[in-house]
């Protein structure tokens, strides 16, 4: 039987040393029996280039990986759609693995999602688990944003998110394989039909939103979406795109992620709601602020109250 083949999609932006220790963490899962292994890194025109050439050559993995120098750094959809259609020239592989630079793939974690895709025709996407550098788990999913859950994000009050629960976007998940909404793209698996019958991602996204909007659209084509905690991925959140880092105060989002979030909200169900969606965000933050105020609390004692992180 020929092997199951898997293209991996690397995007780095002046994260060279990132890039080049999650190549070593893959290195060892090109011997998975019956899967074949091969990486498309992308440097989206940061001088990371040269670096990680250099490992390459040193290392001897130019059988396997291939470097693409993009001509300007149109942000993340940009890099994993260069990366998707050079391995698409390089072959047509069975599956597309998007993963960050500032990962480490644990053994197995890439077997698992292939044999979970392999045994489920009806799913188009599995997300891997993830640990935080200090080895603690970080076993969370997500549900696509709305204006319910607008409310929440901005009051971040603990009896409006009881009450709304079933719309708060992250959801901590069980230890077993799960359909959800949305999986992180920090190590996400896709069935190459998904791609065939949807294209890559919106280039509209400069960062964020990407993967929310391509499981949306996935969705919406039939393929469903699954959490598959048996793939487990070490991921040092925010060293890649360094906007957002976990169990710290919260930092000001760059203006690229309220640009993403709008356009989110308008291709995915138009126009009108997402102005009703700005409408309600803008209520709830400030209902959310006034309470802070009352209650005396400081920045970083709100960013600290219980709340599952968003990213």
């Amino acid at each position: 039987m020929n092997p199951v083949t898997v293209a991996i999609a690397i995007v780095t932006y002046k994260s060279a040393a990132l890039t080049i220790d999650c190549l070593h963490s893959i290195e060892p899962e090109r011997s998975t029996p019956g899967v074949s292994i091969s990486v498309v890194v992308v440097d989206n025109a940061s001088g990371d280039a040269p670096a990680i050439a250099d490992a390459i050559a040193a290392n001897s993995w130019s059988s396997w990986v291939t470097l693409v120098s993009a001509p300007k750094n149109g942000g993340f959809a940009y890099g994993n759609n260069l990366a998707f259609q050079r391995a698409h020239d390089d072959g047509l592989p069975d599956y597309y693995l998007l993963l960050n630079p500032d990962t480490l793939v644990r053994k197995g974690a890439i077997g698992a999602l292939v044999r979970f895709l392999e045994t489920h025709p009806a799913v188009g996407i599995a997300g891997s688990s993830f640990e935080n550098l200090d080895g603690t788990d970080w076993p969370i999913a997500f549900r696509f944003p709305s204006i319910l859950s607008e409310i929440d994000s901005g009051l971040r009050f603990g009896l409006a998110t009881r009450l709304l629960r079933r719309w708060v976007v992250p959801v901590e998940m069980s230890p077993v394989a799960q359909p959800i909404d949305w999986v992180q793209g920090a190590s996400m698996m896709v069935r190459r039909a998904v791609f065939d019958a949807i294209g890559g991602f919106d280039e509209n996204y400069f960062l964020y939103f990407e993967e929310t909007d391509f499981c949306f659209r996935a969705g919406r084509a039939g393929f469903a979406t699954w959490y598959v905690p048996e793939s487990r991925v070490m991921h040092i959140a925010g060293q890649s795109s360094k906007a957002m880092e976990r169990d710290v105060a919260l930092k000001r989002l760059p203006p690229y992620w309220f640009d993403s979030r709008c356009h989110y909200f308008m291709a995915s169900y138009g126009t009108a709601y997402a102005i009703a969606a700005d409408i309600v965000s803008l209520l709830a933050h400030a209902l959310g602020s006034l309470k802070h105020f009352l209650l005396r609390q400081t920045d970083r004692e709100a960013a600290a109250t219980p709340h599952i992180p968003r990213f």
